[in-house]
């Protein structure tokens, strides 16, 4: 097959030159990757080589793609792109996807579960709650942009502007160095997947226990019901058996939206007009913050995003329109939820909804959707944490697998599990299950989580990349605008972990004395 492609792929080369030189093409934005854009006919030449070189059986050391993953592994140019893949939410394996297609995505990612607690923002931060969703959206989508920016890069060579990198984690391994980045944003993803799964766990118990409110069984059992539907997970090793249900999932998400929209509107005569004001809860609007931030964090899977994309000249355009109508959503979604229900608005919006039977239907929906949406994040973080600590697959030249890593491969010969392998699955569902029970206060945790790495992931790093990587080409608003955004993203950071680390020790203190007061009337 080489023999007859080579001569076919230097006729497409000379082809194109031809046409490149004769046929002008419109201008293009200041950026490095505007600029790449004019050569589409080089980033098409190259896919196809790079799916030729992909399909080949053997191929001569020195001729790969290669790059450090994680903790050292090196992977080639295919395996890398099908580890991001495999991070995204979004499903490349039939092609390249329109605009259209990647706006769904981001949509889908950044208008999930979190949805139902904007409106207890607005009970701690007013008319600043409504403001900072609009802002916050604004950010994530400008440090969206950069961070694409900083996969492409000059060739000196031919002074052409080329994707060098693929993903948010080679991008940090240029930044913070080959040894310490790609650990870096691993642990940072890593943390957040699996506090992501904590928080499906914990938002289930929460729905079940406003669902059936005088039911013997409390919110921690629920929990743990929740979590035993959720071990089949474990045996997971790849997501198509779940990609249909995710799609139905995020639908039925969106009409649930709907029907609650319906129901607020439905109350306007009695909305609360005078409660939503300009005063501010310091204890707790920091913690409201975190959890604007974590509603709007899809940074993680954009550089793969935009690589799949049959038209990446429309990323920015897309990315624009798909947060200008979250930010909408958002915003008229929070506002219209706290006007219906005032001060009595709940963590969860939904538990607020007053008829048992629509409060039910609402809830379990809610909790269907949630416990869909687990094996994503799940699957996500396993996999990770299986490229960094163990070895791949065994071959008969390495029984106990291939690559750096410092334990056996998790699989056989055949490709399935080993035994031990499955129960070290089944015990990271289990740990989502303990950590849920231990914090169960969807809120609180949910602000945490966007104030640490939610801030870090879409506000900090991408700037300081960009600014590292594109110094001498910045101009001086731009710089000031950026060192803006990673101090605005530090002072959401601190604030918020400090807000809502001293919400939980009050939660749980109140916890702690509401059971001595019940033991003690027991006895």
């Amino acid at each position: 097959m080489e023999i007859w492609l080579n001569p076919l792929l230097d006729l497409a080369k000379r082809g194109h030159e031809i046409i490149r030189t004769n046929v002008p093409k419109p201008g293009v934005a200041n950026s490095l990757r505007n600029q790449c854009y004019e050569q589409v006919y080089e980033h098409q030449l190259r896919s196809t080589e790079k799916a030729r070189e992909g399909n080949q059986v053997s191929t001569i050391s020195g001729n790969e793609d290669e790059t450090s993953f994680g903790g050292g592994e090196k992977t080639s140019g295919k395996r890398r792109q099908d580890d991001a893949d495999d991070f995204g939410e979004f499903d490349t394996s039939h092609g390249k996807i329109s605009d259209w297609q990647a706006g769904w995505n981001v949509t889908n990612a950044i208008q999930g579960m979190s949805l139902v607690s904007l409106p207890f923002s607005v009970l701690h931060g007013g008319y600043y709650g409504l403001f900072s969703l609009v802002l916050v959206a604004y950010i994530c989508c400008h440090t969206g942009k950069i961070l694409v920016d900083c996969l492409y890069e000059r060739d000196e060579t031919t002074g052409k502007i080329v994707r060098v990198r693929d993903s948010y984690v080679e991008i940090a391994q240029v930044c913070f160095g080959q040894r310490y980045g790609g650990k870096i944003i691993n642990a940072a993803q890593v943390i957040e997947l699996v506090m992501t799964c904590i928080l499906y766990v914990v938002l289930c118990g929460d729905l079940m226990v406003g669902t059936f409110p005088d039911s013997v069984i409390d919110m921690r059992s629920w929990m743990m019901l929740c979590s035993i539907t959720l071990i089949p997970c474990a045996l997971l090793k790849n997501l198509q058996s779940v990609s249909t249900l995710s799609l139905w999932c995020t639908i039925i998400h969106f009409v649930i939206n709907a029907v609650i929209f319906a129901y607020c509107f439905m109350q306007i005569s009695e909305w609360h007009w005078d409660k939503v004001t300009f005063e501010i809860d310091a204890a707790t609007f920091p913690t409201c913050l975190g959890i604007v931030v974590f509603s709007y964090t899809s940074q993680i899977f954009l550089p793969s995003l935009e690589g799949n994309m049959s038209e990446p000249a429309k990323f920015d355009d897309m990315l624009d329109w798909s947060h200008i109508a979250a930010a909408i959503c958002k915003t008229v979604f929070a506002y219209v939820g706290f006007l219906t229900f005032g001060d009595a608005t709940q963590e969860v919006i939904t538990n607020n909804l007053p008829t048992r039977g629509f409060k039910a239907l609402v809830n379990l929906t809610l909790v269907v959707k949630a416990l869909l949406s687990y094996p994503l994040p799940y699957y996500a973080a396993a996999h990770l944490l299986e490229a960094i600590f163990f070895k791949k697959p065994p071959t008969e030249a390495h029984p106990e697998g291939e690559g750096p890593q410092p334990f056996t491969s998790m699989w056989t010969r055949d490709g399935e599990y080993r035994v031990w392998a499955v129960a070290l699955r089944v015990s990271l569902v289990m740990i989502t299950m303990f950590a849920a029970i231990s914090i169960p206060h969807f809120a609180l945790l949910l602000g945490f989580i966007g104030s640490f790495t939610g801030t870090m992931l879409s506000f900090v790093w991408p700037c300081y990349f960009h600014m590292y990587l594109r110094w001498n080409d910045l101009d001086t608003q731009t710089i000031v605008w950026e060192m803006s955004i990673i101090c605005i993203g530090v002072f959401f950071g601190v604030t918020g972990m400090y807000s809502s680390f001293i919400g939980l020790l009050d939660v749980g203190m109140v916890e702690t004395v509401t059971a001595g007061i019940v033991t003690d009337e027991s006895i």
